[in-house]
């Protein structure tokens, strides 16, 4: 498999923060010793964001290990943070506009304060299906790329207005309710384009947690920018033939 183009990531309007309650006791990062943190899976970006705070803020990795992170369904969160069934609950996007609107909360920190702008995940493809379809992979990660830049450049209510259309004409009994919160993709680069600064943050991370060894996987082999036609001089209905960036190896 390989990454192919970014699709999404955080911004000041399109981020995850780490809230608690109002009146709760935690407010640094050693306070998270012994609590209990929710957040939608493990071993993905909240946990990494949750570890990279407590190493920032100098805990040892025993003391970070003493942090509980667990899996709380991002529809329950809000519930269980209220509860005190958990300490902290990662909230994002509509779920933490709502919770934030009904008030009582309030971010220790958020993914956006800790690193700042960033792509954070790609879509990735079958190295087979590239080398046999190459032209129909560009057409798909070209076409990505123009909906992002276009996305960036056309006022909000536009593009909110754009993806109810294209949900309803579907027809697929989707709600549409959830896209009028829609703020910002938060992919960093120009036209998801992928640098290797994106995979180091996460390679970095699962050194330090000694899931891989350090120097084991090297960004370059792990993404190509060969598919990506995008160019700034293209109009939004005409295709590129901008030169790109191709994987170390192919």
């Amino acid at each position: 498999m390989t990454a192919v183009i970014s699709y999404y990531g955080v911004d000041k309007a399109a981020y995850n923060g780490f809230y608690v309650l109002k009146d709760s006791p935690i407010h640094s990062a050693r306070d998270l010793i012994g609590k209990k943190v929710g957040m939608n899976t493990l071993g993905a970006h909240s946990e990494a964001m949750l570890d990279i705070y407590l190493q920032r803020h100098g805990l040892s990795q025993a003391d970070i290990k003493k942090a509980e992170p667990l899996v709380v369904p991002p529809v329950n969160t809000e519930q269980s943070l209220r509860q005190k069934q958990i300490q902290v609950g990662v909230l994002g996007d509509i779920l933490r506009d709502k919770a934030l609107q009904t008030g009582g909360i309030r971010p220790l920190f958020t993914d956006y304060q800790l690193l700042g702008d960033f792509s954070a995940g790609t879509y990735v493809v079958n190295d087979r299906f590239l080398k046999e379809n190459p032209d129909t992979a560009r057409t798909f990660v070209t076409g990505i790329a123009r909906a992002i830049e276009w996305a960036r450049a056309t006022p909000r209510d536009e593009v909110v207005a754009r993806q109810i259309e294209i949900v309803k004409r579907r027809g697929r009994n989707e709600g549409t309710a959830p896209l009028k919160y829609w703020k910002s993709f938060g992919v960093a680069e120009t036209a998801g384009r992928i640098t290797d600064k994106e995979f180091q943050l996460w390679i970095d991370w699962l050194a330090k947690r000694g899931d891989i060894e350090k120097g084991q996987v090297k960004a370059s082999d792990l993404y190509t920018n060969e598919f990506n036609a995008y160019s700034r001089k293209d109009k939004a209905d005409t295709p590129s033939t901008a030169k790109t960036t191709s994987k170390s190896g192919s």
